[in-house]
């Protein structure tokens, strides 16, 4: 472990007020308000904190350090730009997840692969175990010193008291006199009872509590990073780094005992199983395609051919990567013509689980021709391409034993998250389901009103040019639409376009 450099308390007095200054400004932001502009602003403050107050921790920053930041504060964004419930709510673990993780990477004394499991271990041991020890940190920062100066203390509170005493028969006279000579002030003044009366007590505590605990927190992580104690543990030469970085593993011994990476199991896996994959994929190819021209399978209706893609997705997900992810491992071991058998292997086993994926995908899209678009089946759509392209990484990673494979998962992993925030699911979601109408005459007018803000430029053109369809549906989105929210820390862009777009559309006269 590298020799820790432990600031002076002085410094670490200044961390703890900028954390409760930090905290304020949280709970000032979030407390009882709908997160909007107020998401991208905390980020940056607190990516400021972070960065400013460890800084003599941080490592140098790299390719994948600019892509990763630049990726949380996309998805910050997207609070202010978008207002679809889906992400909306899964951004709120996703975004938390990414920024510990990558402050862990910055900042952590262990300084773990950002392609490695260890990544996760050391982030887990900064929010709990780091995090926590500091908190009696904290306590003993505001305890130090108090008993030098016990006794001047004592004085100032008595003064205090004095002048308190002395003040409150000048305060009344004062105000008494100051509320007769102006009445604006006279209200003012009336108005402050009310105004207390408003707080709620349990609310005041809840508000001092958020407080405390979140400047604890942040101090804690902060000060967890600059004055680590060391958790670290020796990780097995083939640990959970082995498929990226196969090239420094050591051989294993001709006495080591029989595992389930063995190639000879992993080939008698891999044979059975593409014997069944591909009998499967002989069926589907005879009525894969046909389905477009009505051709089904014996008493199968749409919805049934549709829902079994799903379970073939499934099975690929479940069983043909935990096979596939395996038996690279195998590859290492085996040689010679074993090592050739078992990669050939795997390329059917790919190409399989391409067939068996493409098959899911062809479903649901004559699926949706039949009974429309909706935010399960986009997303199922989505999963299916990054599927797809997890399977394509993986085959070139079969022969090209050098090929960093979960660095490549991990990177298009991030990079699809935050193409899926900014691809503008509701309004492809839309215009499917707008063109299906042309072509078919069908619509589901109560769900296409239930997309988010982002969508309703489209929804009321296309109201508008049908001569009024959705009218209905879009009054009683605006009747249902509370005030603007005069809180800025909840400003929304596309809330806000919504409502006026809304309003504009109805003073016109709408679609009628």
């Amino acid at each position: 472990m590298e020799k820790q450099t432990v600031s002076k308390p002085g410094f670490a007095r200044i961390v703890l007020f900028a954390a409760f200054l930090l905290a304020i400004v949280h709970q000032y932001l979030f407390f009882d308000k709908l997160p909007g502009i107020s998401y991208p602003i905390f980020a940056v403050l607190f990516y400021a904190f972070m960065l400013y107050f460890a800084k003599e921790r941080l490592r140098k920053f790299n390719w994948f350090s600019y892509v990763w930041l630049g990726s949380i504060f996309l998805l910050s964004l997207t609070y202010v730009l978008f207002a679809n419930w889906f992400f909306f709510g899964l951004n709120f673990l996703v975004i938390p997840a990414l920024i510990l993780l990558h402050m862990t990477y910055m900042l952590s004394y262990r300084q773990p692969s950002w392609s490695g499991i260890g990544l996760i271990g050391a982030a887990l041991e900064h929010l709990f175990p780091q995090n926590l020890r500091h908190w009696g940190t904290a306590v003993k920062l505001l305890r130090r010193g108090q008993g030098k100066m016990a006794d001047e203390r004592k004085q100032v509170l008595l003064r205090i008291v004095i002048g308190l005493l002395i003040s409150a028969p000048l305060l009344l006279i004062v105000t008494s006199l100051l509320s007769t000579a102006d009445g604006v002030f006279n209200q003012l003044l009336g108005s402050l009872p009310e105004y207390f009366a408003s707080i709620s007590f349990g609310e005041g505590i809840f508000r001092v509590l958020w407080i405390l605990l979140l400047s604890l927190g942040m101090f804690g992580l902060a000060w967890g990073f600059v004055d680590s104690k060391s958790y670290t543990r020796t990780l097995p030469a083939n640990g959970p780094d082995a498929l990226t970085h196969p090239a420094v593993q050591t051989a294993a011994p001709e006495t080591e005992g029989i595992g389930i990476d063995d190639p000879i199991i992993i080939t008698t896996i891999l044979l059975a199983v593409n014997v069944v994959y591909m009998l499967f994929v002989s069926v589907q190819f005879s009525y894969l395609f046909g389905a477009w021209e009505g051709i089904l399978p014996d008493n199968s209706t749409y919805a049934d051919y549709a829902r079994s893609g799903f379970f073939e997705l499934i099975m690929v997900t479940s069983i043909n990567f935990g096979i596939l992810l395996l038996s690279l491992l195998a590859v290492r071991k085996a040689g010679g013509g074993l090592k050739r058998v078992i990669q050939l292997l795997l390329y059917i086993l790919v190409l399989c689980s391409m067939v068996m994926l493409y098959s899911a995908y062809s479903r649901l899209t004559l699926y949706e021709e039949a009974y429309g678009y909706t935010y399960i089946r986009f997303l199922v759509h989505a999963f299916m391409i990054f599927l797809g392209l997890l399977l394509i990484l993986a085959a070139v990673r079969i022969t090209r034993v050098q090929f960093p494979l979960l660095r490549c998962y991990i990177v298009l992993g991030l990079l699809a998250y935050v193409l899926m925030n900014y691809i503008g699911m509701d309004r492809i979601i839309a215009r499917q389901n707008i063109q299906r109408y042309e072509v078919s005459g069908s619509l589901d007018a109560a769900y296409l009103a239930r997309l988010s803000a982002d969508v309703m430029p489209e929804l009321i053109e296309f109201s508008r040019q049908e001569k009024g369809i959705l009218d209905e549906e879009l009054q009683n989105r605006l009747a249902d639409q509370v005030e603007p929210l005069r809180n800025w820390p909840s400003f929304n862009l596309a809330r806000f376009q919504e409502r006026r777009a809304l309003e504009q559309y109805f003073e016109k006269g709408a679609g009628n």
